[in-house]
């Protein structure tokens, strides 16, 4: 199908409704309930070093595969059904953690967290179709935007079916129901109405060695990145700062409940102060990617992720303050509000500069590179997180929030190695052969 040279509205809506889509997942199953589900399965004290695991494991695979997804679908006729289908079988697994044995469960969602973030590089590697280089930011800067409207409906159906009140694993069931059944209807528009350019020369996929020479492309790729000036920097230096982020994420209601038990708030309540606080977060992140859009389409995303990671810096450092030194809960609310400016301002500014490295004919191909050090930093986060809570908490007899901000302040360090890699790396268009 042919894209006109300004893609039409309803690509650009249906392209954004699916963030919305899929932050409802990210929300709703990676930030709130699946932490809470394992929380009340093994423990506060085994909490953090359970979760930890399941998630490695998890994005371990999606790190495996990514590449090789990638240049796969630069071969395929289209992307979209690599789209579908990672989606279809996230929304499957989802809808049935909590229904058997927490081993079980655990492995839905490995699959479903697999699936989801497969999914994301397919999505990822659309932004080309509904955009221009002109409006790049502005267009993704909306999907950040509207997304977090997402995390506000996984909010809403925790708060509904009384989420903080349960007291076995068998009731967080609907909440995953729900979440799949979510996800699936929004995500359906663009799977029916963002259009593709499509490849006008697909060659095999599924064959043996079609595997074997997207593999050698990538390798290639790797060895030979010199030919894509400040490619392989700029993906080092992703590794860490999404390391840090999505870590802090992940581990947030975990961290906001046990700040709020250290502050002598009941149970029931200090499971509900998480939602508010993820509440607070997405409040500032709907604006902030709308600003953050326009930011990065005038100043460009490298100055605009520069200025993302220095409020990183800030958000970090506060947040293990609270911990650290047992501040008022309030803290965490500020945290939430930084990290709601902070999350919009990366992914706004982060896509784009992708794609200014990018050569068009090889977008999968770099979008799994892309996808894959994110996979690989959302497996060191969790094991480091684990790894500094369970010799702190578990082994030491440190308190909980005070092991934790250690935690934190260990992927601050993140943050400003990432910011030291990224330095050098320039966003000026490149002129590709």
């Amino acid at each position: 199908m042919a894209v006109p040279s300004r893609p039409a509205r309803l690509a650009i809506a249906s392209w954004v409704v699916y963030d919305l889509a899929n932050t409802i997942f990210s929300m709703g199953v990676i930030s709130l309930f699946y932490p809470s589900f394992v929380r009340m399965a093994v423990g506060e004290h085994r909490a953090d070093f359970t979760l930890g695991l399941i998630q490695g494991v998890s994005y371990g695979i999606i790190f495996v595969l990514s590449p090789l997804l990638g240049a796969m679908t630069d071969r395929a006729r289209r992307r979209m059904p690599f789209l579908m289908w990672s989606t279809v079988i996230c929304v499957a697994a989802t809808a049935f953690i909590g229904r058997g044995s927490f081993l079980s469960s655990a492995l839905l969602f490995i699959l479903a967290n697999a699936a989801y973030q497969g999914g994301l590089q397919f999505y990822d590697a659309l932004l080309v179709e509904v955009t221009t280089e002109e409006n790049r930011g502005y267009v993704g800067g909306i999907g950040v935007g509207i997304g977090y409207i997402g995390s506000y409906i996984a909010v809403a159906i925790g708060l509904l079916l009384g989420e903080s009140s349960f007291s076995t694993m068998g009731q967080f069931w609907p909440l995953f129901v729900w979440i799949a059944g979510a996800f699936l209807v929004l995500a359906i528009p663009c799977f029916l109405l963002v259009p593709e350019r499509g490849n006008p020369a697909p060659r095999p996929i599924f064959t043996r060695a079609a595997i074997r020479e997207s593999t050698a492309e990538t390798l290639r790729t790797l060895r030979e990145g010199q030919q894509y000036p400040g490619l392989i920097r700029f993906l080092v230096g992703r590794i860490f700062y999404t390391d840090a982020i999505n870590t802090v994420i992940g581990f947030m209601g975990l961290y906001t409940t046990n700040v709020a038990l250290a502050s002598g708030m009941a149970s029931d309540v200090a499971g509900e102060q998480k939602n508010y606080v993820m509440l607070c977060a997405i409040t500032l992140a709907v604006p902030a990617g709308f600003v953050w859009g326009r930011v990065t389409d005038r100043f460009g995303p490298k100055r605009t992720l520069d200025w993302v990671l220095f409020l990183w810096m800030a958000t970090f450092t506060l947040a293990a303050a609270v911990g650290a030194f047992q501040l008022p809960i309030a803290g965490i609310y500020v945290v939430a509000c930084l990290a709601g400016i902070g999350l919009a301002g990366t992914w706004s500014a982060d896509r784009p500069y992708m794609l200014r490295l990018t050569p068009p004919h090889r977008i999968g191909e770099f979008y799994g590179l892309y996808g894959m050090v994110g996979r690989f930093s959302a497996i060191t986060g969790p094991v480091i997180w684990a790894v500094v809570t369970y010799v702190l908490v578990t082994r030491s007899g440190l308190p909980t929030t005070q092991g934790q901000a250690v935690a934190i302040l260990t992927l601050l360090g993140m943050i400003v190695l990432s910011y030291r890699i990224l330095r050098p790396v320039t966003d000026h268009r490149r002129e590709w052969k």
